[in-house]
């Protein structure tokens, strides 16, 4: 009997038909990327307390909150470092990822409006903002899932410096570097605001023109 021809083998053809290509192993959705993840949101509750022992005066305890809101934020650096490095990107994670961020950056705000030290008229703006992304990612899982853009991770990374700017104990001569952190930060949440809103309208969209929705 004769060989295959070299072009065949080159094709990846047998004598027995079509080499079989191995279909790629699918990503646990618990693997260490995720529970980086949901170690940010089981710290929420630990900063939420050390933020309002002795009312949110207390140095030594406001230094712990600003801590463990600073562990907190670092996970959401790591946890996307480790899950693009080692392959363990999911749908899960992409979604568990700012819903995260959120909370944590959610209950900074809240904390910092109760006690009087933040307008809740910043709170609520951001608030509405996140709020809303997050009901546009829902809005559009059907059609696929709107990851974080490089403006959503600077705006990220603009609340997180202002928040830690809020939340430790500087005197008063710090006020406008707050205040000017907070304003970029407000800046950067609209704008990302409006781009993920337009984002989703067109992939839903295109998700309707492919299915004939």
């Amino acid at each position: 009997m004769s060989a295959l021809p070299s072009d065949a083998a080159d094709d990846g053809l047998t004598r027995e038909g079509p080499a079989q290509v191995p279909e790629p192993t699918p990503v646990p959705t618990l693997n260490v990327a995720n529970l980086l993840t949901l170690s940010r949101l089981v710290m929420v509750p630990l900063f939420v307390v050390a933020l309002f022992v002795g009312d949110g005066h207390d140095t030594t305890w406001r230094a712990i909150a600003t801590g463990l809101f600073a562990v907190a934020s670092a996970t959401d650096q790591l946890d996307g470092w480790v899950a693009r490095k080692y392959g363990l990107i999911t749908d899960f994670g992409k979604v568990a990822d700012p819903i995260a961020d959120k909370a944590l950056t959610g209950a900074a705000l809240v904390g910092l409006s109760v006690l009087g030290e933040l307008g809740w008229w910043v709170t609520i703006v951001i608030a509405v903002r996140e709020i809303g992304v997050t009901l546009l990612r829902f809005w559009v899982i059907r059609h696929g899932v709107i990851p974080a853009s490089r403006g959503g991770k600077a705006k990220t990374m603009a609340q997180i410096a202002a928040i830690v700017a809020y939340l430790l104990p500087l005197p008063a001569g710090a006020d406008p570097v707050r205040w000017s952190l907070m304003g970029l930060a407000l800046v950067l949440t609209v704008v990302t605001g409006v781009d993920y809103l337009v984002r989703a309208v067109r992939l839903r969209a295109a998700g309707r023109r492919v299915t004939g929705g």
